[in-house]
């Protein structure tokens, strides 16, 4: 079994995940600047293109960082990031899309659509001029959030889970491209400076992002 790995937001995602279980599985860098993710033989092994993925001893090739998450919570469940029982597993799943649908996804096609629209252009369909919009959701979705977080040490409340990691690592992202978060957002920055603290958080980044300015 080994895992694909490469720079980005993603990426950094799953080896967070992966340093806060304490769990080590060889890895193969795929350049996703130089778009390795979107061709042959990468494609072949997994047609998504995204990063990260997880290739099976059996060959078999899982594409979708949380479907990730799943897979080796099951095979590994010492220190919970989606819950031990069904009620947690069920929070920690509801807030997660919760971060997704309302903020992550938006901050990361609003980078696409203009700051990072000359890396992608070849890659996607870019909309330039849903940018702004996309911008002002991830904001709004902030407000929403830091309302949500008052009383609560995480997302999910005083457990550390998967929509932590989601979240803290599109932020950290998008503060180095133009989506910083409001400074007035006090739950939400006390809640980022407690994830940042974490050793995980540091562990996770890239070498890359010293060279790009970007934390992935």
């Amino acid at each position: 079994m080994y895992l694909y790995d490469a720079f980005g937001p993603n990426p950094r995602a799953m080896r967070m995940f992966l340093a806060e279980k304490g769990i080590k599985i060889e890895t193969r860098n795929i350049d996703l600047m130089k778009a390795e993710n979107r061709r042959p033989p990468y494609t072949d092994r997994n047609p998504g293109g995204q990063l990260p993925a997880l290739e099976l001893d059996n060959g078999a090739c899982i594409g979708e960082t949380v479907a990730i998450w799943e897979y080796l919570e099951e095979k590994h469940p010492a220190h919970p990031l989606i819950g031990t029982t069904a009620e947690e597993r069920a929070e920690a799943r509801m807030w997660q899309r919760r971060v997704e649908l309302k903020i992550t996804e938006h901050l990361y096609n609003g980078f696409r659509f203009s700051e990072g629209a000359a890396l992608f252009k070849d890659r996607m369909r870019i909309l330039p001029e849903a940018a702004p919009g996309l911008k002002h959701t991830v904001q709004d979705g902030l407000k929403w959030l830091d309302g949500q977080l008052a009383g609560r040490e995480y997302i999910a409340g005083n457990r550390f889970t998967i929509a932590d990691i989601i979240l803290y690592c599109a932020l950290d992202f998008g503060a180095g491209v133009g989506q910083k978060m409001d400074p007035s957002l006090k739950n939400l920055n006390a809640w980022f400076a407690r994830v940042d603290a974490r050793p995980s958080a540091k562990a996770s980044l890239h070498p890359a992002a010293a060279q790009t300015g970007m934390k992935g």
